[in-house]
């Protein structure tokens, strides 16, 4: 079985999987559960001065026949007093020695700072995370995503900190920025040890239309809240990598947060430089049992593929993200329809002929009808293939859709809107072409595409 502990700047845990500072971390009961299921660590829910919250607090957003695709809320930080988390965190730390637990921390003052951080650290916390993430509420305040936005007061207030704490510093970024980079940057500058990311993203999740009053409603009002769940989790990859790849902020740990709901999901995260990751929503779905699943199909997963520590899968998918003018333009593939397996529903001839590139015919046209109905190029011949998979209910025509594979440009779309596993595959075909990026272009002086605008063309010319 591979070894799944790590080490996050020094802070040890039996497994990569934490829980997120958030409502399943906000009492002492509810980590010792967490702790007994399996979780390697827990990010406590985040301490500070005495807020009301209000209700109420979540709404959700489905997808077919997917629950909380996407989960927003206006909670704020813990609204219990705070020597009672302090005596919990002192307890569960005593119970469970071996997991780590660390303590979030949000509040204004340096002298606020310095009185939390000693606090906190007094529980055994084995690390603290400061919140410069929470984009509702605290960030009113001065506070969370305020300052998660302004590089330069991070700097400053995650530089106290690391300064005060005797234990591990992380900095968790808030999501809602132009560039990830810059708060990773004052980050590392402060001496940060580890990073974490993302937090939530500012978001209204839909609005009451006989209310008129958007959601998740407070009375006769809302505002906006955080955005979390399955649907954030391609821009918290995206966010990740783009600091995995950084040449030193890549060298801290980092801790990624953001959609994570199983153990692909945290493979994934892995892959692209996360040293731990952490979980909030699908905990607040189905419960902290999942990370059952998580912890045996990860280590399926890396003894699959002969990897004896979950260390070994770190940041291996890192080289291989890269700017687009890095991207292979000789590279071709091409889609195609498998006669066995096809159902006859016609959604990727739909698809193709009004959201992507017209190379899907469908048998039996003629060529006024095809040009009638958006072709513009015609294949020689068109096989008449018929549907032999056609489960009860789907109604006809039952031919097989044709890809014309010298207009197809590779776009994916019909397989991705296919509802047959395995029936439309990308297949490779060579270019004839030697291997050529833009930026290859750009240096040799090749990156002008004639068909465009005269002064463009001119202006090159002269």
């Amino acid at each position: 079985m591979a070894d799944l502990s790590i080490d996050f700047a020094g802070i040890k845990s039996p497994n990569p999987f934490w829980l997120a500072s958030a409502p399943p971390t906000n009492t002492g009961d509810q980590v010792r559960r967490a702790f007994d299921a399996g979780w390697g660590g827990a990010v406590w829910k985040t301490l500070g001065n005495p807020i009301v919250n209000v209700s109420s607090r979540f709404g959700g957003i489905d997808h077919g026949n997917m629950r909380l695709m996407g989960l927003n809320n206006v909670e704020l930080i813990t609204d219990r007093p705070l020597d009672v988390n302090l005596r919990e965190m002192r307890e569960v730390k005593r119970r469970y020695p071996g997991h780590a637990l660390i303590a979030s921390l949000m509040v204004e003052t340096r002298d606020e700072w310095r009185e939390i951080i000693r606090k906190a650290e007094d529980t055994g916390a084995d690390g603290l995370e400061l919140n410069f993430g929470c984009p509702h509420g605290m960030c009113e305040r001065g506070m969370g995503s305020a300052v998660g936005n302004e590089p330069a007061v991070l700097e400053e207030i995650a530089r106290w900190a690391v300064e005060l704490a005797t234990t591990p510093v992380i900095v968790k970024l808030t999501p809602n920025v132009g560039d990830i980079v810059a708060p990773g940057e004052a980050a590392l500058r402060a001496g940060a040890h580890g990073i974490s990311l993302i937090n939530t993203i500012k978001s209204v999740m839909g609005v009451d239309l006989e209310r008129m009053v958007p959601l998740p409603r407070v009375g006769d009002a809302s505002t906006n809240g955080g955005y979390c769940g399955p649907a954030v989790k391609p821009i918290a990859l995206h966010l990740l990598g783009q600091l995995a790849r950084h040449p030193e902020i890549g060298r801290l740990p980092l801790s990624g947060i953001g959609g994570i709901a199983s153990s692909r999901d945290a493979a994934e995260f892995i892959a692209l430089g996360a040293t731990s990751v952490q979980v909030c929503t699908a905990v607040m779905h189905r419960g902290y049992r999942i990370v059952e699943e998580m912890i045996e199909g990860l280590s399926d997963w890396l003894d699959d593929h002969g990897m004896r520590s979950v260390s070994e899968l770190r940041g291996r998918a890192v080289p291989q993200l890269r700017e687009w003018g890095e991207l292979d333009l000789s590279y071709r593939v091409v889609a195609e329809i498998s006669a066995e397996k096809c159902i006859g529903c016609q959604l990727c001839h739909v698809a193709c002929m009004d959201g992507a590139h017209q190379c899907i015919h469908l048998p039996g046209r003629t060529e006024e009808e095809a040009r009638a109905a958006g072709h513009t190029r015609f294949p020689r011949a068109i096989p008449d293939r018929v549907v032999t998979a056609n489960p009860s209910g789907v109604a006809p025509p039952s031919r097989v859709p044709f890809v014309d594979e010298e207009e197809c440009i590779g776009c994916n779309l019909c397989a991705l809107v296919c509802p047959v596993s395995g029936c439309i595959t990308m297949k490779e075909v060579p270019s004839g072409k030697p291997p050529e990026t833009w930026n290859d272009r750009v240096q040799k002086g090749t990156d002008f595409v004639p068909g465009g605008l005269e002064t463009t063309a001119r202006a090159r010319s002269s």
